[in-house]
């Protein structure tokens, strides 16, 4: 599960699905979803969904650019999609949230831990 889990971490942006991830764990597909959901508290989609949003708002905080070119970057095929996650996960908008958050000169380990949104 630990290594499905780092390759969701370290290729959050890339096409990953369950089939691909349980041949990582070395386990059947529908052994994976469930042993990942014990282990980790939610699904595999549902995890990875969640770190690309952690990435979007850092660029969202960071960054000038456009919400669908943010989009894309952390692996959304669809900015609707994209909003829509967002909005599930962090409780607002991709632009609300851009207007809202501000960025300081913290360690990142602080910002990742005083902005992890909980799913």
């Amino acid at each position: 599960m630990l290594r499905a889990r780092d390759v969701m971490d370290r290729d959050y942006a890339q096409p990953l699905d369950v089939p691909a991830l349980a041949r990582v764990a070395h386990v059947s597909q529908a052994h994976f979803t469930r042993t990942f959901r014990a282990t980790f508290g939610e699904t595999p989609h549902r995890y990875l969904q969640r770190r690309r949003v952690e990435r979007a708002m850092f660029l969202l905080r960071e960054t000038d650019r456009s919400v669908t070119d943010i989009s894309f970057e952390v692996g959304f095929t669809s900015p609707g999609t994209f909003s829509r996650t967002f909005r599930d996960i962090v409780g607002r908008s991709p632009r609300t949230y851009r207007k809202e958050a501000v960025s300081v000169g913290v360690p990142t380990c602080f910002t990742m831990a005083w902005t992890r949104p909980h799913a």
